[in-house]
């Protein structure tokens, strides 16, 4: 695979991990108070949703690890089944809770995903 997919891809891994630090670690703390405008209130309310919200973005990450791991045909399918996930996952998060998640999420995975049919 090219090495501008394999790094683009790299950087939406990066970021699906980052979503789960903060919302898994972060969600009740000044960080993530921030990143999703939420009160403390809001916070303390939605902490258990968020953790798990969190823990989905890290299967994400590690699928997309995989997939440049594994290299080849087989990695490529892994790539371009993980990252129309989290464009559709993407797509959905800004109809429903912010339109900024389209801009997150779904286009840099768009992105690695045009990439890699370039190759």
């Amino acid at each position: 695979m090219q090495t501008a997919a394999l790094v683009v891809t790299g950087i939406v891994a990066a970021l699906h991990f980052y979503f789960l630090v903060l919302e898994m670690f972060l969600w009740d703390k000044a960080p993530g108070l921030r990143a999703f405008g939420h009160t403390p209130e809001q916070a303390a309310a939605t902490k258990t949703l968020a953790m798990n919200q969190g823990l989905y973005n890290g299967f994400l990450a590690a699928g997309l690890i995989w997939g440049i791991v594994m290299g080849g045909q087989y990695g490529f399918y892994v790539l371009v089944f993980f990252l129309t996930c989290i464009i559709i996952a993407g797509i959905f998060g800004a109809a429903t809770a912010s339109r900024k998640i389209i801009f997150i999420q779904a286009l840099p995975a768009l992105t690695a995903l045009i990439l890699l049919h370039l190759r």
